[in-house]
């Protein structure tokens, strides 16, 4: 089907900071990532229960075309994304098991742009985000993430 990989790891540990980048992390089964404020529960929107809150990502080629075609400047962390990947058509693992490096992942929903985070960038990062803002995932086995892990779905 493909295989891509993680190319950008983003985690804050407060609600509304500003995105750090990170060589690795470690991902936790039913939470999230290490330190990241959905993994501990005071992001923005914690308080709305489910496994969709775990760990976001998005793809690099929608932000590289975000940029060349929208006419809004964008860095990967300004997405407020935890994962960026390269060569994934994210939308398609809505609903399937997929592994980045050891780590398992079942993706459950698009993630959508919203208000916050336009207000947390410029005007027009919503628009050029929407229906292409990434997916949302739970982690199904933790372990470490690493950038250049490779990313595949898991058959079966």
């Amino acid at each position: 089907m493909f295989t891509g990989r993680l190319v950008g790891i983003y985690t804050t540990p407060e609600a509304a900071a500003p995105l750090a980048s990170h060589a690795e992390v470690r991902a936790i089964d039913g939470a999230g990532l290490d330190g990241d404020r959905y993994a501990t529960k005071v992001g923005t929107y914690s308080n709305r229960e489910g496994p969709h809150r775990q760990v976001t990502f998005i793809e690099r080629e929608v932000i590289a075309n975000v940029n060349d075609e929208c006419g809004v400047e964008l860095a990967e962390h300004e997405t407020r994304r935890n994962l960026v990947t390269e060569g994934v058509p994210l939308l398609h693992l809505i609903g399937r098991t997929f592994r980045v490096g050891d780590v398992v992942f079942r993706g459950i929903k698009s993630a959508p742009p919203c208000v916050h985070l336009e207000k947390l960038t410029r005007p027009g990062v919503r628009a050029a985000l929407e229906n292409r803002g990434g997916l949302r995932a739970e982690i199904v086995k933790g372990g470490t993430l690493r950038v250049g892990d490779e990313i595949a779905p898991v058959p079966g």
